[in-house]
C-alpha cells in the first residue's frame, strides 16, 4: 500500500459538493431537489447551441472527426468572445489581454500562483471577503498558499455588510496579502458590490501594492437599480494607480448556462502577468477545443442581442428569488434569508431558531442521507450547502456558518417552489430527532 501525502490525508469534499456525494450513497429511491451546487439547468445561449448541434457542419473545424490541441492561450475567436461580452456591458477592452482556461476554476489557480507566495518565502497570502467561495481556500491549500479574510455580517433583515475600511486595512497591514478577491455579484451571499464599495477596495489595493482580482462569473446578474459594475469600470480616472494590477476571472458557466462546458478566461491589463500566466499554463497544454469553439460563437453576437439575453436571465432569476424569499418568511417567520441583490444564491440563517449545539453541516448530512418529505405522492429530500466551510475562522472563534446554509436557484421553477416547504419539514424533523 502506498502512503498518501499529508495533503490528501487532510482532504474532505468541499461544502458545495458534500451533500451530493452523501445523497449518492442512498438506496431508498428518495427523490431530490438539489440546490447545493450552482449547476445551472437552463439552455445555453442560442448561438452556442447552434455550434454544439452542428459540429459536423461544413464550417466546423471538427467536421472530419479530428480534435486537435489549440495554443495554450486559446483560440483567437474564443478570446474575442470574452472581450465582446465585457464590451457589451459598456467597458473598454482595448488594452486587455485574454487567455482561455478550464472554466473559472483554472483561472483561480493561476491568479493564486501568480499573485501569492509560499509560506516561508516572501509570503503574500490571498485576501478573501468571508463568507467566501470555498474553492479559493481549497485551491490555495492545493498550491501551498495561504488565505486570510475579513468577515461580513448578515443582519436580521437579510443584509450583508462589510467591516469599516479601517478594519479591512488593519488586516492588510497585519498580513500583507498579495491580492484581494472581490466577487461583485457575490457567491455565496448574493450581495451586490456597488461602484462606491468597489472603488474603496480598489484604493486599498493601490495603497498597499496588491492585485485586484474580480471574479465576474455572474456579471450582469444583479437585481438592484444600479449600473453594471466591473473591475474594468475602475480606471486610473476613478482610482489613480489601479491600472496594471487588475485581473478578472470569466466563465461561460453561469450567465451563459454552460457549466459543463468548462470554458473560462483569465483577463488582465498587465502584459507581464498575462505572458507568465500563459507560460505557467503550458503545462496544462490547452483547454477543451470543442468547448472553445462552442463558446467562440459569442464573439459574433451583437451587443444589443447580448443585452437582451442579460435582461432575460435577470428576469428569470429575480422572479424566482423574490417569490421564494417571501415564502420562506411566511412559513418560518424567525428565519433570516439574504436579500436577492445579485448572482443566483441565497443564504439562510437559522440562528434565532436553534441552540448553540446546532451545526448546519450535520443538518445537511441528515437531509442527504436520511431526511425525506412526502410531496405529491412521493418522498423527496433537499440538498443545500453548509456555510461553515465558506468562512476562515480562527480556532476557538465562533463560525457564523454553523447556522447558515446556501441555496442555489438552479432547479426548475416548479422544483424551486418546493424548496421552502421542504426545508421547513426537514428542519423540523431534524430538530425533533435531536431533541428526542
Amino acid at each position: 500500500m502506498g502512503e498518501l501525502s499529508s495533503h490528501f490525508k487532510s482532504r474532505n469534499p468541499s461544502a458545495i459538493r458534500l451533500a451530493q456525494i452523501e445523497y449518492a450513497k442512498r438506496t431508498d429511491n428518495v427523490g431530490v431537489v438539489n440546490t447545493a451546487i450552482g449547476n445551472v439547468s437552463l439552455p445555453m445561449h442560442p448561438a452556442m447551441q447552434k455550434r454544439m448541434f452542428n459540429l459536423n457542419s461544413e464550417n466546423s473545424p471538427f467536421r472530419g472527426g479530428v480534435v486537435k490541441y489549440t495554443a495554450t492561450i486559446g483560440l483567437e475567436e474564443t478570446n474575442k468572445a470574452f472581450l465582446n461580452i465585457i464590451s457589451s456591458s459598456g467597458f473598454d477592452t482595448q488594452k486587455l489581454f485574454s487567455q482561455i482556461t478550464d472554466g473559472g476554476s483554472q483561472s483561480m489557480e493561476l491568479v493564486i500562483i501568480g499573485c501569492c507566495g509560499r509560506p516561508g518565502t516572501s509570503e503574500k497570502p490571498l485576501l478573501l471577503i468571508d463568507a467566501a467561495y470555498t474553492n479559493y481556500k481549497a485551491m490555495a491549500s492545493r498550491l501551498g498558499r495561504t488565505t486570510v479574510s475579513i468577515v461580513r455580517n448578515l443582519d436580521e433583515q437579510g443584509k450583508f455588510s462589510l467591516p469599516d475600511i479601517e478594519k479591512i486595512e488593519s488586516v492588510i497591514q497585519e498580513f500583507k496579502p498579495g491580492a484581494l478577491v472581490v466577487i461583485p455579484y457575490d457567491n455565496p451571499t448574493g450581495q451586490f458590490y456597488d461602484l462606491e464599495i468597489f472603488k474603496k477596495l480598489a484604493e486599498l489595493c493601490v495603497k498597499h501594492n496588491m492585485w485586484l482580482i474580480s471574479d465576474e462569473a455572474y456579471r450582469e446578474l444583479h437585481y438592484v437599480k444600479h449600473d453594471t459594475v466591473s473591475v474594468w469600470g475602475i480606471t486610473n480616472k476613478e482610482v489613480p494607480g489601479i491600472e496594471g494590477r487588475r485581473i478578472s476571472i470569466e466563465t461561460t458557466s453561469k450567465v451563459w448556462n454552460a457549466c459543463g462546458l468548462r470554458i473560462g478566461a483569465l483577463i488582465t491589463d498587465n502584459i507581464e502577468f498575462h505572458q507568465k500566466a500563459i507560460a505557467e499554463n503550458t503545462a496544462s497544454l490547452c483547454s477543451n477545443s470543442i468547448g472553445q469553439y462552442i463558446a467562440g460563437a459569442l464573439a459574433h453576437v451583437p451587443h444589443n442581442e447580448l443585452n437582451e439575453w442579460y435582461e432575460k436571465q435577470r428576469a428569470y432569476y429575480f422572479s424566482m428569488m423574490k417569490q421564494m424569499t417571501q415564502e420562506f418568511k411566511n412559513l418560518m417567520p424567525d428565519i433570516i434569508i439574504s436579500n436577492p441583490e445579485a448572482s443566483i444564491y441565497s443564504v439562510i440563517d437559522v440562528r434565532k431558531m436553534v441552540d448553540d449545539d446546532f451545526d448546519s453541516l450535520d443538518f445537511v448530512k441528515y437531509c442527504a442521507t436520511k431526511g425525506k418529505v412526502e410531496m405529491d405522492g412521493e418522498f423527496v429530500t433537499l440538498l443545500v450547502s453548509p456555510m461553515g466551510g465558506f468562512y476562515s475562522i480562527k480556532s476557538g472563534e465562533p463560525n457564523p456558518g454553523k447556522t447558515q446554509m446556501r441555496i442555489a436557484y438552479v432547479a426548475s421553477p416548479a422544483e424551486m417552489a418546493k424548496v421552502p416547504m421542504l426545508f421547513k419539514e426537514l428542519f423540523n424533523q431534524y430538530l425533533n430527532l435531536n431533541n428526542d
